[in-house]
């Protein structure tokens, strides 16, 4: 068994996630999109869709990027 990295529940059922050259374990989705998902940065929320990342920042839509000055994003419906 292994240990959830968010919550430390020692589970028989957990899975890895490799990403940027570390491996990551978690014993549920919500603890690994807690640990992994990018933070906007105006909002503060976590990014679960698609966000829109900027000259190496990362918002959570158009309407964020536009707040901290950055121009020419659109969101599309």
């Amino acid at each position: 068994m292994a240990r959830c990295e968010v919550c430390g529940n020692d589970y028989t059922m957990t899975f890895e996630v490799h990403a940027q050259g570390n491996v990551h374990v978690f014993d549920c989705f919500s603890c690994a999109i807690h640990r992994m998902a990018p933070i906007c940065e105006h909002c503060r929320c976590q990014i679960i869709g698609q966000g829109v990342e900027v000259e190496g920042h990362y918002y959570c839509g158009a309407h964020c990027s536009r707040a901290e000055g950055k121009e020419g994003i659109v969101d599309h419906v």
